[in-house]
């Protein structure tokens, strides 16, 4: 009985982990979407997506990667953590 429950519970927490890695690993941008910044204003709309999630924007003439850790779909519109000050001192 002990060996059938810890079995299942090693189950539980490998399938559990595995949800959380697929979930970090897929990207919310999407090319062609508009990007919000944290204050509700538009930046721009994605170029493209690179292959750890970031988006990629033309903004003020210049390409600006958007980290993916600052990415989130907020009422349907993908936005980012960052005010477009920070956007722009991005390299």
């Amino acid at each position: 009985m002990k060996k059938t429950l810890s079995l299942l519970l090693a189950t539980l927490v490998v399938s559990a982990v595995t949800a959380v890695q697929v979930a970090a690993a897929t990207p919310v941008a999407a090319t062609g979407k508009m990007l919000i910044d944290a204050n509700g204003g538009r930046l721009a709309p994605v170029d493209r997506v690179d292959s750890d999630g970031s988006a990629e924007i033309i903004i003020d003439g210049r390409v600006v990667t958007i980290p993916a850790t600052t990415l989130s779909v907020v009422d349907g519109k993908l936005k980012t953590s960052l005010k477009k000050p920070q956007v722009l001192a991005l390299q």
